[in-house]
């Protein structure tokens, strides 16, 4: 299915009836990756998946895009559909807009997966890395060198770059940039919604670490682990759905 927001086609799935439950995917992923989750919620919750823009079938920004945009998207999303008070679950950079959301508009629950959102300790080679291309990105302004500048831009991100970053167009690597320096600590103490935290024992990505900390910052919260990644919910999906169903119980008995 497609909707119209802010003059960007977006895609989206949804399927069941009860309470909405909305699900919001990571950096480079898409809706599809939550298909088991949405078919084991359905059967007491509308639950919706989102292609949010830049990712799967849903158009990119035309500018640069931070979580507040993200945020505001989502918020003018759930307006389009008639979407309120959801149960949101995000996973990575998803659970990162769900705490911006969260923080701003009522919520009735939350599920953070391997959530991002604390600013991530930078090693002395990242900032080498970071201030080498800026200079070079400098120095391609003289006179006679800017003629070379795009291939040898293009050469440094490949060489600097995340695959994350290598692998997105022009706009979603300055949305990337804008995104994964956002540190959203400072809100987590104003969320007022139950938050369950589920996180991969293993996680590189968004350490287990980080989900500690939301826990011990957000005032109802609890943190479960599983023997997994930064993708837990596709590691041990019989798992994640059971926790996941144990957690929403009472909501579906409100019908």
């Amino acid at each position: 299915m497609n909707v119209t927001i802010d003059h960007l086609q977006i895609h989206y799935s949804v399927k069941g009836e009860g309470p909405d439950v909305v699900l919001l995917h990571g950096w480079g992923a898409e809706l599809g990756t939550f298909q088991s989750i949405q078919e084991s919620l359905s059967r007491y919750f509308r639950v919706y998946a989102i292609d949010l823009p830049g990712f799967g079938k849903s158009e990119e920004p035309p500018v640069p895009w931070g979580v507040e945009e993200y945020t505001q998207f989502v918020r003018k999303f759930f307006e389009a559909l008639g979407i309120d008070t959801p149960i949101l679950m995000g996973h990575s950079n998803g659970g990162r807009i769900s705490i911006q959301y969260a923080s701003q508009y009522p919520v009735r629950k939350m599920i953070l997966v391997n959530s991002a959102g604390i600013k991530p300790k930078r090693k002395p080679m990242y900032y080498v890395k970071v201030y080498t291309y800026k200079l070079v990105k400098h120095v391609l302004r003289i006179p006679g060198l800017h003629l070379y500048r795009e291939r040898i831009l293009t050469y440094m991100k490949g060489r600097v770059g995340s695959d994350d970053y290598k692998n997105v167009s022009g706009v979603m690597q300055q949305t990337l940039v804008r995104v994964v320096n956002t540190d959203l600590r400072h809100l987590l103490p104003g969320i007022r919604c139950s938050t369950l935290l589920i996180w991969g024992q293993h996680d590189t990505a968004t350490p287990l670490a980080d989900g500690k900390l939301m826990e011990s910052l957000l005032p109802d919260a609890g943190l479960v682990t599983l023997q997994a990644g930064h993708f837990s919910y596709l590691e041990r999906p019989q798992e994640f759905n059971i926790i996941v169903n144990k957690f929403l119980e009472n909501e579906r008995k409100r019908q």
